[in-house]
């Protein structure tokens, strides 16, 4: 009966600095909330600029005549563009959060 129950959602550790995040309620407040929330940033924003200049370098190469897989542009071009997809995903979710707190009345 217990292999039937649903788990809730761990994650214990990722790159961008978040230490535990749950389904059930984990909060990360002050100081570290502020610092963990610029760090999902930066990391979003690295991983947009290091997959474009991939993307970059693998076109110049195929230009050149360099590149012995042509496949390898198309795979770095929807990599960069899931990276762009997800910090504007990011940006929207922290401006509809800020929205939501502006709205909240004391």
């Amino acid at each position: 009966m217990d292999e039937l129950f649903i788990q809730p959602i761990q994650v214990k550790t990722m790159e961008s600095g978040i230490e535990s995040i749950s389904a059930n309620g984990g909060q990360v407040s002050g100081k570290g909330g502020a610092e963990t929330f610029k760090s999902v940033f930066r990391e979003a924003i690295d991983n947009v600029t290091s997959t474009e200049n991939d993307l970059v370098n693998k076109q110049y190469l195929l230009a050149t005549g360099q590149l012995e897989n042509a496949h390898s542009v198309m795979v770095a071009s929807s990599q960069a563009q899931l990276a762009v997809d997800m910090l504007v995903s990011l940006r929207n979710k922290a401006m509809e959060s800020y929205n939501e707190l502006m709205r909240i009345s004391l």
